[in-house]
């Protein structure tokens, strides 16, 4: 599924779709260039899961969790990791349920693991003439939102 995005705002609306969708164990993979709008579609889909923190990429910290919504939120940046560096976190404990309580996987910089998780769903961003263009791969059934292509 390929959708237009003008703007921030409709990338963090089309988020807040996904937040409000979603279920716990999704793991999304985001890819696109540096402001393609990574981190403010997580803010939209935090926002969609009721999550009242301010939400920041986590560059530096690797990784963000929020409690206290409707389902955890679990925000990982991968941007400064090599793939090797990536399979040394064990980052599998946040969507495999055995040691952290199943929630929304939001990994920025997705392209740096090693392998796909089982009920990924792929988001690709990017600059397009009219704003963004935000590609959707995998299994999602987003409701109410106009597709195109």
């Amino acid at each position: 599924m390929k959708t237009l995005l003008p703007d921030s705002e409709a990338t963090r609306q089309f988020g807040m779709a996904l937040g409000r969708s979603l279920s716990a164990g999704t793991v999304i993979l985001l890819q696109g260039d540096l402001g393609a709008g990574k981190t403010t579609l997580v803010q939209g889909i935090a926002e969609g899961l009721g999550i009242s923190d301010s939400i920041e990429s986590p560059t530096f910290t690797l990784i963000n969790e929020y409690f206290g919504a409707r389902i955890p939120l679990y925000h990982l940046d991968l941007y400064r990791l090599e793939a090797e560096e990536v399979e040394a976190l064990h980052l599998e404990s946040y969507w495999d349920g055995l040691e952290m309580d199943l929630g929304i996987v939001a990994i920025e910089w997705a392209e740096r693991l090693q392998y796909k998780p089982d009920n990924s769903l792929q988001i690709c961003l990017s600059y397009c003439d009219s704003g963004r263009q935000i590609e959707l791969i995998g299994d999602c059934q987003l409701l109410d939102w106009p597709s195109q292509g």
